[in-house]
Parts: structure tokens; C-alpha cells; sequence
């Protein structure tokens, strides 16, 4: 094998790791904001408000999932790999919290221009009426954040292949074969 096909090769399985990483992040973060969604239709529910932003969710876990995948290959929080992982996992948490504010503000924005009142009527509606919805939001996500981005940093440290022996096989399959 060539140095060619070797850098090939490596490309070849970096962008395999970096699909299956981004399909694997959209659908923890697609559990949350789905089931996030309905928590806030059932609620609204019993005022009698309808609630139709079902696919918002979605959309904003594929562009989260995005980030995040981004956020890794630009090395956020890396500075802080040499402390204990509370500080990296907490870092990443408030990073991308900050994210999903500047999403919802930019969904708040593209709404009112869809709705005939322009970018900038979408705006201020958000901060008249919107801005508790959108801290709740936030703050709900930093704290789904911080487990999530624990698991992360615990796989960094185990590696991947003893992180999901201890997740998806039974115990004694995974004790037997030395991993602990």
C-alpha cells in the first residue's frame, strides 16, 4: 500500500467515524428535543394553546449534532482535556447552550419573516414575548448538555471500544475479557 492509498484509506475512515459520530449525536439530541417538544405541547395543552412546532426539533438536533461534530474537529474545550472532566464536560455544556440560543433567536428571526413580519419583526417579537420560552429552553438543554458531553469526555478518556462494552454487552461478556 501506497502512502496515497494509506491517506486515502485514513480519509476514507475518518469520514465513516465522522458520519456515524454525527448520526449518533442527531439521535441523542433528537430523543431530547422531541420528547421536548411534546412536553411543552402536553403543557400548553391543558391552557388549551395549540402547539405545532413538531419538526423544530428535529431540525434543531441535526444542526446541533452538526456543531457539536464541528466543535470536536476544531478542538473546543481541548485546553481543558489536562483537568477533570467536570471542567471540559461543563465547558462544552455552556458553549452549546450558547448555541441553542443563537438557533433560537435565528428561529424566532426566520419565523417572523415567514409570517410576514420580517427578520428583524421575528426579533422583537422574541424579546416581548418570547425570551422566558427561549431562557427555559436553554437552560433545560445546558443541563441535558452536561450528561451528555460527561459520556463524551468519559469516552475520550476509556476510548470508544470499552464505552460501549459497558454499555451494550452484558457484564460478564465484557468482565471476561478483561474489560473492566
Amino acid at each position: 500500500m501506497t502512502v496515497t492509498n494509506k491517506s486515502k484509506g485514513g480519509l476514507k475512515q475518518r469520514l465513516i467515524h465522522a458520519t456515524i459520530e454525527y448520526w449518533i449525536n442527531f439521535l441523542s439530541l433528537a430523543v431530547f428535543f422531541v420528547v421536548f417538544t411534546w412536553y411543552r405541547r402536553l403543557v400548553l395543552a391543558e391552557y388549551n394553546i395549540s402547539y405545532v412546532h413538531y419538526g423544530i426539533g428535529l431540525v434543531e438536533a441535526a444542526v446541533l449534532a452538526k456543531i457539536v461534530l464541528l466543535g470536536d474537529v476544531l478542538h473546543i474545550g481541548r485546553r481543558l482535556d489536562d483537568l477533570p472532566l467536570v471542567f471540559p464536560t461543563i465547558y462544552k455544556a455552556v458553549v452549546f447552550g450558547i448555541c441553542v440560543a443563537v438557533f433560537g433567536v435565528f428561529e424566532h428571526m426566520v419565523s417572523g419573516y415567514v409570517h410576514g413580519i420580517g427578520l428583524a419583526g421575528g426579533f422583537h417579537e422574541l424579546l416581548s414575548k418570547g425570551s422566558d420560552e427561549l431562557f427555559a429552553r436553554c437552560l433545560v438543554t445546558f443541563f441535558v448538555f452536561v450528561p451528555f458531553f460527561a459520556f463524551k469526555q468519559l469516552e475520550r478518556v476509556l476510548g470508544e471500544t470499552k464505552i460501549r462494552a459497558l454499555f451494550f454487552r452484558r457484564r460478564a461478556a465484557t468482565e471476561s475479557r478483561g474489560v473492566n
